[in-house]
């Protein structure tokens, strides 16, 4: 267990700190603020597992004690403050932490009427955006881990649509197997909704989607499909537009992220496709939502699928596998295996073009006269996530796709594009 000691708002760094330190296996962190800074203190560091979080920001101070949990791997968080402290901590806790940390408040009374700011005990201000102010800055200044932000883009969708696949490089994440541009935040891993924030930020100024709000399927490895305008459902794999001014996107690790775009009527949409997704085929459900919300003709349609997981690296067990046999024979290549491979990409192939989509409007890994955008996410740790490569604490990229305004729309069309 982690002890956290607050000793900026009120509470008494002796009295406090005293039996904590004398136990020598609890890892002790003081966070410091000007009225302990400006008197040290021997008690500070003479404990065997003492830390003293003195940086130039709580923000700062707290992501420091995140790091070091994390390398610990420990959970559980014990914090003695202040009333006031609580209020405040209880903010960063939401931006810096997820729900696999579990905090404990202990609070003792506050010791005089001023707080080290200089506003009395009865300020009543909420320091809920001031705290979330703090929080993005500190954050817009870590640095990009494994290289720059890197984008696939289709040469196959037109330019009248801004889009792409987005990879694992540029972002600030730092926990393994979520390093760096994890873009999916989870109650049940250790990226927090500000890092998340932070990755979406950075992908969308390199994308050029800032500041356009971005929406992302609400998985549930289903077939349902929303319409943006009409009621939010509580949980959709795909979603469809005609608007513009706003950004689909549709997560991927392993899963493929798919995008559909419609040049002729202006219509878009994003899906996201498993395994059970694709036997309840989600993607023509996309198709046809297109078609009869919009008046999209499936003949138009262009469809790009993202990094998603191969054949070379997929099994399923054998039940469930050869229920990919139904869609066509290829899909699974050693069928007589008691856990065979399956090939969902082909599967979505097929069953697109049994809708009706024109197979070369379809651009997935079988396309050879195309940049790829199609690679495998398992065979390339160093660009993709993948769940079956890394387990249950998996990061998440996206594909996203947006209608472009007129003014965005400059210049001749572009020629072949792999990555940016």
């Amino acid at each position: 267990m982690a002890v956290l000691v607050d000793l900026r708002l009120g509470c008494s760094p002796e009295r406090t700190c005293a039996d904590l330190l004398e136990d020598a296996d609890l890892q002790v962190f003081l966070l410091c603020g000007d009225r302990v800074r400006d008197q040290p203190h021997t008690w500070l560091t003479s404990g065997r597992h003492t830390h003293v979080l003195d940086c130039s920001s709580t923000s700062e101070s707290l992501y420091q004690l995140k790091q070091t949990v994390d390398r610990l791997d420990l959970s559980v968080i014990r914090v003695v403050t202040s009333p006031r402290g609580r209020e405040e901590l209880s903010h960063y806790q939401r931006l810096l932490f997820t729900n696999v940390y579990t905090f404990d408040y202990a609070v003792t009374p506050q010791e005089g009427l001023e707080c080290p700011s200089g506003t009395g005990s009865a300020h009543t201000d909420s320091p809920g955006q001031k705290i979330e102010a703090e929080v993005s800055a500190f954050v817009q200044q870590l640095p990009g881990l494994k290289g720059d932000v890197r984008v696939l883009k289709s040469t196959l969708i037109p330019d009248c649509f801004g889009h792409g696949f987005s990879t694992r490089t540029g972002g600030v994440s730092y926990i393994p197997t979520l390093s760096s541009m994890n873009l999916f935040c989870s109650s049940r891993r250790r990226d927090p909704v500000a890092v998340v924030t932070e990755n979406r930020r950075r992908l969308a100024v390199h994308a050029g989607f800032h500041p356009l709000p971005l929406r992302m399927v609400k998985v549930n490895h289903a077939s349902d499909v929303w319409v943006l305008g009409k009621a939010e459902p509580e949980s959709y794999d795909a979603l469809v537009t005609d608007q513009r001014g706003v950004v689909l996107a549709a997560p991927g690790a392993d899963c493929m992220p798919i995008l559909f775009s419609d040049p002729v009527k202006k219509v878009i949409g994003a899906a996201h496709a498993g395994w059970k997704g694709t036997l309840m085929g989600v993607a023509m459900a996309t198709v046809n939502a297109m078609v009869t919300e919009f008046g999209s003709r499936v003949s138009d349609i262009v469809v790009a699928v993202g990094p998603s997981v191969g054949v070379c690296c997929f099994t399923l067990d054998r039940e469930q596998a050869l229920d990919f046999r139904h869609i066509h024979t290829d899909c699974v290549p050693d069928p007589e295996s008691a856990k065979p491979h399956v090939d969902i990409r082909l599967a979505n192939r097929v069953l697109l073009q049994k809708g009706g989509v024109r197979p070369e409007r379809i651009h997935d890994n079988s396309v050879t006269d195309r940049p790829s955008v199609t690679p495998c996410t398992s065979c390339h740790p160093e660009y993709f996530f993948s769940h079956v490569r890394d387990g249950l604490n998996f990061g998440t990229q996206v594909g996203f796709l947006w209608i472009k305004e007129a003014e965005e729309q400059t210049g001749p069309p572009e020629g072949p594009r792999g990555s940016t």
